[in-house]
């Protein structure tokens, strides 16, 4: 049996502890384990036959630069405020620990924000600006 062949068999404990390994730092809260043992897979199959060719990794690094969504734009700093003007009426919305508050509410993204705003389905971050608009 191959090293990747076992891995399907692992218990999660172990999947953890192999992923700890490989990364050093313990996998995303709430990954499934079977997203978790793919991914252990992966990694162990790549160290073993050599992983992407150059090529294929250095586009996928571009793609990832490219992002439509600035760098600043994920990680707004707290007590930051957003301002929108909508319709004659200006929106305001500060970033708070755990979302967003607006209006004596808070929220888990902008784009809930947004949809209470407009009515519609609203990219939060394109709404209040964060993103390019192309």
């Amino acid at each position: 049996m191959s090293a990747i062949e076992s891995v399907r068999d692992l218990h999660r404990s172990k999947l953890v502890e192999r992923h700890e390994e490989l990364f050093a730092e313990p996998p995303p809260r709430g990954i499934s384990q079977p997203l978790l043992a793919r991914i252990v897979a992966y990694e162990t199959q790549a160290i073993t036959h050599g992983g992407l060719p150059l090529r294929t990794r250095k586009r996928l690094q571009s793609v990832t630069q490219d992002a439509s969504i600035p760098a600043s734009a994920t990680r707004l700093k707290k007590d930051a405020r957003l301002v929108r003007d909508w319709n004659g009426v200006s929106h305001v919305v500060d970033v708070v620990p755990g979302g967003f508050a607006y209006r004596d509410k808070t929220y888990r993204s902008l784009s809930a924000i947004a949809r209470e705003i407009t009515g519609a389905r609203w990219s939060g971050p394109r709404f209040f600006g964060l993103q390019d608009k192309s």
